[in-house]
């Protein structure tokens, strides 16, 4: 059985104010949004009687359950009926779990040994145009515990409302727009090739893929500053990517890249797009014929290449936008790729179950010596 659901409502506006002015927050409500994404746009619209949480304040990089835990320390006296998200695929994450009823220990929530039951209406915003994260049902940290990323993905996290609001990418720096677009082009390839993919999954993979690459086309003919009349385009196409792989999943890039964001804090996107040719150049080596053979066609139609050429002119595109480089370049050692592999084996299952053709620790440590 295959199926397929949307369960946010998603939501359209062209300015933060309107935003303000529909939700009307303030008291009751707990908002997780940085100093500055406040002050450039939402000073007029969030009331002084919200609880407003600046994400930066707790962490520079990636998410921490010992960060949440932190929020939730000095959150825990207010008394609030609503989260609100506002921000990248990051903050989106944290603000899902303070939805639910049980929020720390984090490491018993993320092993699912609390009970998880949502008990607050959930509003998300994204401020980027990767993650996808305000209509998917995972929340992404990294468990110091296990120095690795993990998942949890539990219909509870979904959100209540997506929003999408353009105007929060104007100031969007190239490097964030880099990063978090190729990693919504990453999920609709992995969402696509995924055993759980359907009919209905695949329509918004491909039409999240059409979009990322006519614009990183006409990024690369007219140069970076090409990228602002289309960011609207890139943040409904992050949208679509996430409601393609909120239903078929992410697989093996992502599983892979967990491991050098958590233990060298390299950006997601960037992390994924270290991995995504490899494992695609080894999934075709050992199954050439089944869905990757219609992807490679789809991709080899928008790139004006020959399906056989597909993964060698995506890179010289995504070289574009985003300069590859080797896994020793972040301070990768060669001990470090036999550790990687044990950690994509025992913790990443949730993920490798969605991989286009399974891969066993040999071929993981393969792609990881390739790419080293």
């Amino acid at each position: 059985m295959k199926q397929f659901g949307i369960t946010p409502k998603i939501l359209e506006f062209e300015h933060c104010r309107e935003v303000g002015e529909h939700f009307q927050i303030g008291k009751g409500d707990l908002v997780f949004i940085s100093d500055r994404t406040y002050e450039q746009y939402f000073t007029d619209t969030i009331g002084d009687e919200a609880y407003r949480v600046n994400y930066r304040s707790y962490v520079k990089g990636e998410p921490t359950d010992v960060m949440v835990e932190a929020i939730y320390a000095d959150i825990k006296d207010y008394q609030y009926n609503r989260v609100v998200g506002i921000g990248g695929g990051t903050i989106l994450d944290v603000a899902k779990l303070f939805a639910l009823k049980n929020t720390v220990p984090v490491v018993d929530l993320f092993n699912k040994e609390l009970e998880i039951s949502k008990d607050k209406e959930l509003i998300l915003i994204p401020t980027t145009c990767g993650t996808g994260s305000e209509v998917t049902n995972i929340s992404i940290l990294e468990l110091t515990a296990i120095h690795s990323k993990f998942g949890l993905a539990v219909d509870e996290l979904y959100a209540d409302y997506a929003v999408l609001v353009p105007e929060l990418l104007n100031d969007l720096p190239l490097s964030v727009f880099a990063t978090s677009s190729i990693d919504a082009f990453i999920h609709a390839i992995e969402s696509y090739t995924s055993p759980k993919a359907s009919a209905f999954s695949r329509l918004y993979s491909k039409k999240a893929m059409e979009m990322i690459i006519s614009g990183y086309q006409t990024i690369a003919e007219q140069g970076a500053e090409a990228r602002k009349p289309l960011l609207k385009d890139f943040m409904i196409a992050s949208t679509f990517a996430g409601i393609a792989f909120g239903n078929a999943g992410c697989a093996a890039v992502h599983a892979m890249s967990y491991p050098l964001g958590a233990v060298y804090h390299v950006p997601h996107g960037e992390a994924n797009y270290a991995m995504f040719t490899a494992v695609y150049k080894t999934y075709q080596a050992l199954d050439p014929d089944g869905s990757i053979a219609e992807l490679n066609l789809f991709l080899a139609a928008m790139l004006g290449c020959e399906a056989t050429a597909v993964y060698e002119e995506l890179e010289t595109l995504l070289g574009h936008i985003l300069p590859k480089r080797a896994l020793r370049d972040y301070g990768v050692t060669r001990a470090d790729l036999t550790s990687f592999t044990e950690a994509v084996m025992t913790k990443q299952t949730r993920l490798m179950a969605n991989n286009y053709v399974p891969l066993d620790q040999d071929q993981v440590l393969a792609i990881y010596e390739q790419l080293y």
